[in-house]
């Protein structure tokens, strides 16, 4: 051991004060050798006498925002005026050799309502589908303050983007204000690009901290301590909830979710071993005055995909068809999903919006996004085309009824009721509906037919009469009635006894007179002038 001559000096000086010669101090051990050389005098004033700082109201207090060891001391002093006290440096002393004493996630001094840590816990709960019997594992959610570590958790599907933020939330409305600051890990749901310094958050994140006016700052990558909170609530919440659960079975999530709940209120008023209170005293007195004021309306969780409109103004989501200005064909737009709409944002302004469609293949189709000469013809339906065609009369309805119902599909027959359209723009209405009128006499229902009829001037011509029928004379010799092809009844009786064999009826022609010859009295045909 290498001494300077001062120390040794000091040492002989204190042994001869203490009346102490070499045998003596050679039988003596190193404590009481420092006992007996080092013994305090009757002039120091016992440190007993003075006022011992509070220091579990010092850690405590120093967690709220602008709270110094300065200002602490300066109260400590007012606080026992007149009564023997610590320096400042002593008083520091006493508060860093308390701190030294307790875990080391608790060294790290986090001012009230500044942050909310996040994380999910590495184990998972079983949930049986009661349908199949199959087993689905349940993700575990968990969130702390850090001043106070008040902690929430709940069970989601999974660690998707939706999970994330709507869990989030979810522990926002569960504390009843917004902290500072979140602190996550680097999940890929949460950062598109994990960086020490500069970490970028992808567009639902960054959306999700602007509707609650907070921040979202990841740890650094590979740096637990960065999130130390995190890491104790989730091994708390492992052994408090978790393990206690591990026995029962859960049909669903919402089951699930019930059982958490009602342990997580028992973990925030289970006392500290090392602290006074509970999770829950502390939040009261620190983080719920702290915390900002939630937004009227909860996040609604939202992704973002990019996509290329097509030349007919549409886009493809998810199997599904969705209209936008038809200005904007050919270019690309970002589009924003939430459970119930779409949103086309383009240039950070909102174009459009849809409600989700619920199956592939359907279309979603806005007038106002479509060009003009497209809005005109979308105007025309089945019974719009009918009514136009009433206006201008009842040959000309007869037409568009045809054109729409002898077609495979009714828009198949709406060009040619357009066709009509322009013919009365040209024509008249009275042309037109003479011409329909001339048509349908003539049972020419087609648009061209009523063009021609216009062309030639046909409509303003009588319509043909239909030819009179004549009556012809009934007793005229050349006129054979219905009783010409019988025979008379006398000659099949003659006939049928004569002949008993041949019973069937004469073939006209064959019995009965040749056309034209004339009857005498008797009724026997006369004589031919040849």
């Amino acid at each position: 051991m290498q001494l300077s001559k001062g120390v040794v000096s000091k040492y002989i000086a204190a042994a001869r004060v203490a009346g102490l010669d070499w045998p003596a101090l050679v039988a003596m051990d190193e404590a009481a050798l420092a006992a007996a050389l080092f013994a305090p005098t009757s002039t120091n004033k016992p440190r007993g006498e003075r006022v011992l700082p509070d220091v579990l109201s010092i850690h405590r207090e120093l967690r709220r925002k602008g709270v110094t060891l300065q200002l602490l001391w300066e109260e400590y002093l007012a606080a026992h005026a007149g009564q023997p006290t610590y320096r400042y440096t002593q008083f520091v002393e006493h508060y860093r050799r308390y701190a030294q004493t307790l875990k080391r996630s608790m060294r790290q001094l986090h001012r009230a309502g500044e942050k909310l840590f996040i994380d999910y816990a590495g184990p998972t709960l079983p949930v049986v589908d009661p349908a199949t019997g199959e087993v689905r594992r349940a993700h575990i959610f968990v969130a702390a303050l850090g001043a106070s570590n008040y902690t929430y958790a709940c069970a989601t599907p999974g660690e998707t983007q939706v999970d994330w933020l709507t869990s989030l939330g979810q522990a926002l409305t569960y504390f009843g204000g917004v902290p500072e600051m979140v602190v996550p890990d680097n999940p890929r749901a949460l950062v598109a690009q994990p960086d020490r310094y500069e970490p970028g958050l992808n567009r639902a994140t960054l959306e999700c901290a602007r509707h609650y006016q907070t921040v979202i700052l990841p740890a650094r990558p590979r740096k637990p301590q960065d999130k130390a909170k995190a890491e104790v609530a989730v091994q708390v919440v492992e052994r408090w909830i978790m393990a206690r659960l591990r026995h029962r079975q859960f049909f669903s999530l919402h089951a699930l979710n019930q059982a958490i709940a009602e342990l997580l209120e028992d973990l925030n008023r289970r006392p500290f071993k090392r602290l006074d209170g509970c999770r829950r005293d502390w939040f009261e007195r620190l983080d719920r005055p702290a915390l900002r004021a939630l937004p009227v309306h909860p996040y609604e969780v939202a992704t973002f995909k990019r996509c290329k409109v097509s030349i007919d103004y549409h886009i493809e989501v998810n199997g599904s068809f969705y209209s936008v200005p038809s200005a904007l064909a050919r270019q690309n737009v970002d589009v924003r999903l939430t459970a119930h709409t779409l949103e086309v944002l383009h240039g950070n302004r909102r174009v459009a919006s849809h409600l989700l469609l619920g199956r592939r293949g359907a279309y979603s189709t806005q007038r106002e996004h479509m060009p003009a000469a497209h809005q005109a013809h979308r105007e025309w339906t089945p019974q719009r085309l009918l009514d136009w065609g009433e206006r201008i009369g009842p040959y000309t309805r007869q037409l568009i009824d045809h054109q729409l119902t002898h077609k495979p599909h009714p828009e198949m027959g709406y060009r040619a009721c357009l066709g009509l359209l322009s013919l009365a723009r040209r024509y008249g209405n009275a042309r037109l509906e003479a011409a329909a009128e001339r048509a349908v006499h003539l049972r020419a229902f087609t648009g061209r037919s009523v063009r021609n009829l216009l062309q030639q001037g046909l409509d303003q011509q009588p319509l043909p009469q239909r030819a009179a029928e004549t009556t012809l004379p009934g007793d005229h010799e050349n006129v054979r009635g219905a009783d010409y092809y019988q025979p008379p009844q006398q000659e099949l009786f003659d006939d049928a006894a004569t002949h008993p064999e041949s019973t069937a009826p004469a073939t006209p022609g064959r019995h009965g007179p040749r056309p034209g010859r004339a009857m005498d009295a008797a009724g026997q045909p006369q004589p031919e002038l040849r």
